[in-house]
């Protein structure tokens, strides 16, 4: 195993907790310190490099054993830690009545068990590499879990020229209305 200076043990959690628990445990850490952290969620991989860029640390990458996955973060500046949401954001009941593009941001399988009908899958992970299948002029509603990696993905779409997007909050956790499954 890789050198840390700590070890977090997010093991059977889902997002959003790895990043609430490696945000915890980062903030008790010294400039320079290295945080382990293992996890058993497969979207913790994009989800803690997207955070730990967007905060100023520096995500120095994960390796996989047995199912775990230990993934290495390396404390940025003792400079607080500011994380500014997307501002733009609209309700989970909402999009339904809106004109747009639906991207859900989720991994494969979480898509795959419950999706709304019409929605575009991109995981967060993959979304750099496939901006150019998204029209820029057209409304993008950005949907994850939660609203944390869909967040992250607005964010994403805004530096690269998407004028229209929207993260959606609070996410599938609280969609009540028609799923598509693909199982």
């Amino acid at each position: 195993m890789i050198k840390s200076n700590e070890q977090l043990d997010a093991k059977g959690l889902t997002c959003p907790m790895p990043i609430v628990k490696t945000k915890q445990a980062m903030a008790k850490l010294e400039e320079g310190q290295v945080l382990e952290v293992q996890a058993t969620d497969k979207g913790s991989t994009t989800d803690i490099a997207a955070w730990s860029r967007s905060v100023g640390h520096h995500y120095l990458g994960t390796v996989e054993m047995d199912n775990v996955l230990y993934h290495y973060i390396r404390k940025g500046t003792n400079e607080p830690e500011v994380e500014k949401p997307f501002e733009r954001t609209i309700s989970i009941n909402e999009i339904e009545s809106r004109d747009g593009l639906i991207l859900d941001v989720r991994e494969a399988a979480e898509y795959a068990f419950g999706h709304i009908e019409g929605a575009k899958s991109i995981p967060l992970g993959e979304l750099e590499a496939r901006l150019d299948e998204l029209d820029r002029d057209q409304e993008i509603y950005v949907v994850c879990r939660t609203g944390r990696r869909s967040d992250l993905a607005a964010q994403l779409l805004a530096k690269n020229g998407f004028s229209n997007v929207y993260n959606v909050l609070p996410g599938m956790s609280e969609w009540s209305g028609k799923l598509i499954k693909q199982i």
